[in-house]
């Protein structure tokens, strides 16, 4: 899964941060990124798909917050450019999979 994935790659480069931001930027882009696997996994065991869909937006959101969180990560030098780079990348793909996934779910409800 690209979210799970993503999430684990943030995980090994955000140990690299200063340890002022353990409670602050590593905590939020590391809440915000597992938050995104985590409610397409609760959203899929839900009962209708009104449900799924409002948990697959909650997701959309948390993969937003990544990816500013992934800037300002950049703008503090916290990490090096091809990995903000290749985070990004990821982050974008995880964004566009779920606006895509919305979309057709909702096309269905139609």
């Amino acid at each position: 899964m690209l979210a799970d994935e993503l999430t684990v790659r943030i995980y090994v480069l955000t140990k690299q941060f200063p340890k002022d931001e353990l409670f602050a930027l590593t905590s939020q882009l590391r809440r915000a990124a597992y938050s995104v696997p985590s409610n397409i996994a609760e959203g899929a065991g839900r009962r209708t798909v009104k449900d799924f869909l409002r948990f697959l937006d909650i997701a959309k959101g948390s993969i937003n917050e990544v990816q500013y969180f992934l800037h300002l990560a950049a703008r503090l030098d916290y990490l090096q450019e091809s990995d903000v780079d290749s985070l990004r990348v990821a982050a974008e793909e995880v964004s566009k999979c779920l606006a895509g996934y919305m979309k057709a779910i909702e096309t269905d409800l139609k």
